[in-house]
């Protein structure tokens, strides 16, 4: 059974380390990847509705990108 980690590397639980011969991911790409897949995985249980989901982050995105904007306006006066 081969498992993924941050490294990149997929490693066997019980023997030494196999590079992956796919191009290597940066942390960001591995990161967005496994919020995907969780995602996609709760989606399919019934856990949450991902239109919903993908409402509330880009909601949450703005909040945050206008907190940030409000900031560097302060910090300039």
């Amino acid at each position: 059974m081969l498992i993924l980690i941050m490294s990149g590397r997929a490693t066997k639980r019980d023997g030494p380390p196999t590079p992956v011969t796919g191009k290597e991911l940066t942390e960001v790409e591995e990161i967005t990847v496994m919020l995907d897949v969780l995602i996609e995985e709760l989606q399919r249980r019934g856990a949450i509705d991902k239109k919903e989901y993908k409402r509330l982050v880009a909601m949450r995105l703005h909040e945050i990108s206008k907190a940030k904007a409000f900031e560097e306006l302060d910090e300039e006066l």
